[in-house]
């Protein structure tokens, strides 16, 4: 599971965490003292900020682990193409069109239509394709299709039919559609399904497939395309050889090379399954890595890479592409150690029903990690934390490791951040809480949630797997569930009895303001008035905070105020608003653990989709003082390897690309691994 967040806005409150981890600070300020301040901002536009980011103690790696995490980094890039054509058939297409035209267009570069088609092309790079990373919605240009044909021919490209109809017609509007009462398979753009495949025919292939032991499900459909041939349901394996089979060639090259300077035998040992997965497609070979690299927690690099996080599929099944490279931070992960080292006694105290808590949680591990690179559904718009694996019997029955990218929110700190938040706080004291505990909230807040929050809790015997049970909302019940546990201890003393915080009513305090302030306001400036809530993690913090708000009114737990024509949000009684978030907590895992579709359909669109329009309407003219994009994205740093006359390695420097343009331009040309038509 991923904790996605748009680390720009201070409004992400109990989302985003503040480490302060650049270990390239500790004890080094003398030497640093005639260093050029480095440069975290590389572009703007739309509504994305492009950030840079280090990789603070790079130097103190051996050249052995330097070459691991070169050559995993480059395997990640060898599979960028795969996102794009995942995210929309005409994708791959439509961007080798574009970027042609970028470079070898001579013609006024001065002009409102170039600059909108500039901003056009770099609203794609971002989105790894036509829609949007976050909304899912089309991306519309801001030039006519005229002026694209003018272009396209004085480039000598060639984009015509379909691909050059979709991106100025209202086809394909929607990458994946979540809404009630239609099928989402049919009417999502995103490539995991063939034309003519409806929700019905994905439900019907896979309840006839069955597992060799029930107990440990495979995670059917996760590797495949689903298409139909001649009527009949097909899958279409992501494999070397198979779909996307040339570029998974070349991830499988650099993961043999990575494997030869595995730091350790159990890290080898996952590595060589991940390679044998990619050959095969096997999913029982997946599990079989899962099980090795969930266990595989010795070692100071790590790595996240293949097909895994399922939200970008309507129905929960198919696997988005992604890597991410990881080099531990020592400091914060050892701080950190005590929230995994309770996850125990985190889960026998929940207010969970007793036959929804594991007797055993197991496995669990949590690490403070820098990014040495990302790629595919994580680049550039990237998660801040990650829970996996996503299998629950590996998580009962093995465990999970659990991440938190330390670098990439420390990046967006030091980028600087808007006033945003003194003009959606409620009053001062409010303000006071969040300055003085607001980012160790959101640090704690993390934590529990990818630790304790995505390890608690076991499905009732015999019930399905929730992507099976839940369906379109099992993303959004999830999620919602993570964070819930997270809230419920965040106003609990025991955090202040292991260390965690001094005060743990004032940081519970923070958390709790944070997390209704952005679920019931702020979020909403990331949506288009008019706009339904679609994305799974917005749904689920709108669902939270409104769920509490109703259920509170009794008591005026939370109480909603207009004052000279804004509105705001003053919780009255923190305790009461802990006691509704363990009684939500409760009944979101009795949904999970029952398999309840019926019940999470209730709670997901009776409270988490619908926006109060007249409210949506002030909040986005309040935001419109503030420049600062809603979005944040990373450029990844460049690792070059400098080899000798045998070519072998004899150093890896990091380097940073000088623009956004430049490095998606760079990516487009040295990972280009897949034909436009896959």
């Amino acid at each position: 599971m991923k904790l996605k967040s748009i680390l720009s806005f201070v409004l992400i409150g109990a989302l985003v965490f503040s480490c302060g981890n650049d270990k390239s600070k500790e004890n080094k300020e003398e030497l640093k003292v005639n260093e050029p301040a480095f440069e975290y901002n590389v572009d703007q536009f739309a509504d994305i900020k492009v950030l840079r980011y280090q990789i603070p103690g790079w130097e103190n790696l051996t050249l052995k682990e330097q070459k691991l995490v070169y050559y995993l980094t480059q395997a990640g890039l060898s599979g960028r193409d795969i996102i794009w054509d995942q995210n929309y058939k005409h994708n791959l297409k439509i961007r080798k069109a574009l970027e042609n035209v970028y470079t070898n267009y001579n013609g006024d570069k001065t002009t409102e239509n170039w600059n909108a088609f500039e901003v056009y092309l770099k609203r794609v790079w971002f989105s790894n394709g036509i829609h949007h990373h976050y909304s899912n919605d089309k991306i519309k240009p801001e030039f006519s299709s005229d002026y694209l044909k003018q272009i396209l021919t004085e480039t000598n490209t060639v984009l015509e039919g379909e691909a050059f109809d979709v991106i100025f017609n209202n086809l394909d509007a929607k990458k994946v559609n979540q809404a009630k009462g239609v099928d989402n398979v049919a009417l999502s753009a995103v490539n995991f399904y063939g034309e003519g495949v409806t929700n019905k025919d994905v439900e019907t292939f896979y309840a006839s497939k069955k597992s060799p032991d029930p107990s440990k499900p495979w995670s059917f459909g996760l590797n495949s395309q689903l298409v139909k041939e001649n009527g009949i349901l097909k899958e279409r394996v992501y494999k070397s050889g198979g779909l996307y089979g040339s570029a998974i060639d070349e991830i499988i090259k650099w993961l043999e090379l990575a494997k030869g300077v595995a730091e350790n035998e159990a890290q080898g040992n996952a590595l060589g399954l991940l390679i044998e997965y990619y050959k095969t497609g096997d999913l029982q070979t997946w599990d079989d890595y899962n099980v090795a690299w969930t266990a595989a927690t010795e070692g100071n690099i790590d790595y996240i890479n293949s097909f895994i996080e399922v939200y970008s599929d309507p129905l929960g099944y198919r696997g988005s592409y992604e890597t991410i490279v990881q080099i531990k931070d020592f400091d914060m992960s050892k701080k950190m150690k005590v929230v995994s080292d309770n996850a125990q006694w985190f889960e026998d105290n929940s207010p969970l029903m007793e036959a929804h808590k594991k007797k055993k949680v197991v496995g669990v591990t949590y690490k403070v990690v820098n990014v040495a690179g990302e790629t595919g559904d994580a680049s550039p718009s990237t998660p801040i934390g990650v829970n996996l694996p996503n299998a629950n019997w590996i998580r009962a029955a093995v465990g999970s490791k659990s991440v938190s990218l330390g670098n990439i929110v420390a990046a967006s700190n030091h980028a600087g951040s808007s006033n945003r938040l003194k003009e959606f706080v409620n009053d001062q004291e409010e303000l006071g809480l969040y300055e003085a505990y607001g980012e160790l909230a959101e640090k704690l807040h993390t934590a529990l949630h990818e630790v304790v929050g995505h390890a608690s809790g076991q499905l009732n015997p015999g019930v399905g797997e929730t992507k099976e049970t839940l369906k379109n909302y099992a993303s959004t019940l999830e999620e919602g569930r993570a964070d819930l546990v997270a809230l419920y201890y965040q106003y609990d003393p025991k955090l202040q009895e292991l260390g965690l915080v001094d005060d743990w009513q004032k940081a519970g305090m923070a958390a709790y303001d944070s997390y209704i302030r952005n679920g019931l306001l702020m979020q909403l400036i990331r949506l288009n008035l008019g706009d339904d809530v679609e994305e799974a993690h917005m749904r689920n913090r709108q669902w939270i905070s409104a769920w509490v708000f109703e259920n509170g009114k009794a008591n005026n737990v939370i109480e909603k105020i207009n004052r000279n024509g804004k509105t705001y949000y003053n919780i009255n009684d923190y305790l009461k608003l802990r006691e509704l978030f363990g009684e939500l907590l409760r009944e979101t895992q009795r949904i999970k653990s029952e398999g309840d579709y019926k019940a999470a359909e209730a709670l997901v669109e009776n409270y988490g989709v619908k926006v109060n329009q007249n409210i949506h309407a002030e909040i986005l003219e309040r935001n419109k003082q503030f420049k600062s994009a809603p979005y944040t994205g990373y450029v990844n740093p460049v690792l070059v390897a400098k080899t000798n006359a045998a070519g072998e390695i004899i150093e890896v420097r990091v380097e940073q690309p000088k623009t956004f343009v430049e490095q998606m331009l760079d990516y487009g040309k040295k990972y280009n691994f897949l034909p436009e038509v896959n």
